[in-house]
């Protein structure tokens, strides 16, 4: 062979490892549309991913970056942060990520993030109720959100938003952070992967969402509050922000303090 036949050989075998090369980088480009998230509306409300895909796939990987709801008005969100590292919570469109860091915690005002899942409503528009002193714990609460929203003309058959403002006497609530050491995702190392603090009598606001048809998606089935053995479903997932200092996360029970409002959306 001559050396302009060698010199063919040479740009065959490297265009044929460039076509190579594009067609694995067409294949991850398919391969990351196939796997994205839409998101699912019902009525003023989405979600994206579940928490049940954790543990079907035993990770916790990123569903939806926070950026894409960066710059909705009137925004009310909560989640997951990706590879459990913290809890989303936007309230009226500011975010508040937590994270725990050694034996503390911090919490950043940023939209870069992922979420694991997300359920998020834009509202501007609520009604105030004042709650009654005999709505003191979890289970409380959660009826007297329905009740409200029954009386109000809101179907509970779908998902809706609602607020609490006001001092409650305590909340206890928990940040996630990754103690998997790398296994895959169980429910018993989801429930490991929890650092929990508590808020004693600060002025908080709490967005939640009701719904008794996603548990597993945005709904944690088994709540710390709701005894095992009760016959009670949880039906509600709520965040709190402090008004006053930097608590922020996932609810896991209450005692509501008096003066305290339920505000739900406005049709």
């Amino acid at each position: 062979m001559d050396s302009r036949g060698i010199e063919k050989v040479k740009i065959g075998n490297r265009r044929g490892a460039m076509a190579i090369v594009v067609a694995a980088g067409l294949l991850t480009a398919v391969t990351s549309l196939a796997f994205a998230v839409t998101p699912i509306r019902e009525g003023l409300v989405e979600f994206a991913g579940a928490q049940k895909d954790i543990f079907a796939t035993g990770k916790a990987e990123r569903v939806m970056g926070l950026q894409e709801l960066a710059g909705t008005k009137n925004l009310f969100a909560i989640g997951p942060v990706e590879g459990l590292d913290g809890e989303i919570t936007i309230f009226n469109s500011q975010p508040y990520i937590s994270q725990v860091r050694g034996n503390d915690f911090e919490v950043h005002n940023s939209f870069d993030y992922g979420a694991i899942f997300l359920v998020w409503s834009a509202q501007a528009e609520w009604r105030d109720i004042a709650i009654p002193e005999t709505v003191k714990g979890y289970l409380d609460l959660q009826d007297f959100v329905k009740e409200q929203a029954l009386a109000a003309g809101i179907d509970n058959g779908k998902t809706f938003a609602f607020q609490l403002v006001g001092t409650p006497v305590e909340i206890k609530y928990h940040i996630n952070v990754d103690r998997t050491e790398g296994q895959l995702i169980t429910e018993e190392l989801f429930k490991k992967s929890k650092a929990g603090f508590v808020i004693k009598n600060e002025p908080v606001d709490i967005i939640g969402f009701y719904s008794e048809n996603h548990p597993g998606v945005f709904i944690t089935k088994a709540a710390p509050a709701i005894k095992p053995d009760s016959g009670r479903q949880n039906a509600i997932h709520i965040h709190a922000v402090s008004k006053v200092g930097k608590a922020t996360g996932h609810i896991d029970d209450l005692t509501l303090g008096q003066g305290m409002i339920l505000r739900l959306p406005k049709s």
